[in-house]
């Protein structure tokens, strides 16, 4: 049986239904596992996504044709059918099942195994092939639990705010600033949200997600309000004039890459907090071998590495040279600039 998806020039493409997952050009009708901007591109003439997804998509790729499907809902195209289910990563993310003629493949998108309270948690599907990331495929990497890296937080800020001191966070506009926000105690003072931020966190609340009130600059009854406050911002946001007004502050990066010595600093930041939306070294291993999978690609991230590790574990396994992404610290999203 030939390979029920293969890789093109526009993305990994499923020939047997005629249908793109991410692709990373337009194409004629694309299935998308998630909002960020490596899996979810302009141009293709029909999407199709998790439900959740539709709200983020359509702020991001504008008043595009777009299908919504609730997880494990399954669906047919000349034979092969197609199901989505959850990939644990932000609000919306789902995993694509293929099955035709008793064959499973799963493209996982990306995905983290640790609960965030926020969306589906991460569910193993089992397959045949699995398509995997490996965005921190390295034994180095093991998270903390979510309440340890929260608590983190709400020390520093609370520390800062002692001190008269405004507490700038950067964090993903998508997927870490909606997690932060729904777990820490906002009791403590006013949140203050980036515009890119804020387009996320009101996309999220159309799709159903609960958040606590967020205030952008514009809307502050008055300066003295930024004193103390903490600040939730893309990482594009530093250096910008819109920070200045939240002078003093102290800056942090909530990312997975805050692991690595050395990566606070050169980042230039005062604080760094591991967190991450994607699954650590035992989340991808654990959650491979729930899958059953006997045959495992690897999408981006420390590919190689990750590769030959499985086929030591006595997996095929092999590379995917796709244009995904993973987590980065700067973020690429920067459709909105404030001043």
């Amino acid at each position: 049986m030939d390979d029920l998806v293969i890789l093109t020039e526009y993305g990994l493409y499923c020939p047997q239904a005629d249908l793109f997952i991410d692709p990373w050009k337009a194409v004629k009708k694309a299935i998308i596992t998630h909002g960020h901007s490596d899996h979810a591109r302009s141009g293709s003439e029909n999407y199709l996504c998790h439900h959740q997804s539709i709200p983020i998509l359509k702020s991001r790729l504008g008043n595009i044709a777009v299908q919504g499907l609730e997880y494990k809902e399954t669906f047919t195209i000349n034979g092969v059918t197609i199901s989505l289910h959850p990939a644990g990563h932000v609000v919306g993310s789902a995993q694509v099942r293929l099955e035709y003629k008793g064959e499973v493949w799963v493209i996982s998108g990306d995905y983290k195994t640790q609960p965030d309270g926020i969306c589906e948690p991460f569910e193993p599907v089992t397959c045949h092939t699995f398509i995997t990331e490996s965005t921190f495929g390295l034994p180095f990497f093991q998270w903390q639990t979510q309440s340890v890296v929260m608590q983190q937080i709400q020390q520093w800020w609370k520390k800062n705010q002692s001190e008269g001191i405004s507490s700038v966070l950067f964090a993903y506009s998508l997927g870490k600033a909606q997690r932060i926000l729904a777990n820490l105690d906002n009791s403590l003072g006013p949140i203050i949200v980036h515009g890119a931020t804020h387009a996320m966190n009101e996309a999220c609340r159309r799709s159903g997600i609960v958040l606590p009130q967020t205030y952008r600059v514009s809307e502050l009854p008055n300066a003295s309000w930024c004193k103390g406050a903490l600040v939730i911002a893309p990482s594009s946001a530093a250096g910008s004039p819109w920070l200045k007004r939240f002078e003093p502050y102290r800056t942090a990066v909530a990312s997975g890459w805050m692991a690595m010595r050395g990566a606070r600093r050169w980042q230039a930041a005062d604080r760094g907090f591991v967190l991450s939306d994607h699954a650590d070294w035992h989340g991808l291993n654990l959650a491979i071998q729930a899958t059953g999978a006997e045959q495992v690609l690897v999408t981006h991230g420390y590919t190689d590495l990750f590769s030959r590790w499985l086929c030591e574990q006595g997996l095929k396994s092999s590379v995917l040279k796709t244009q995904f992404r993973g987590e980065q610290v700067n973020e690429p999203e920067t459709e909105i600039t404030e001043v």
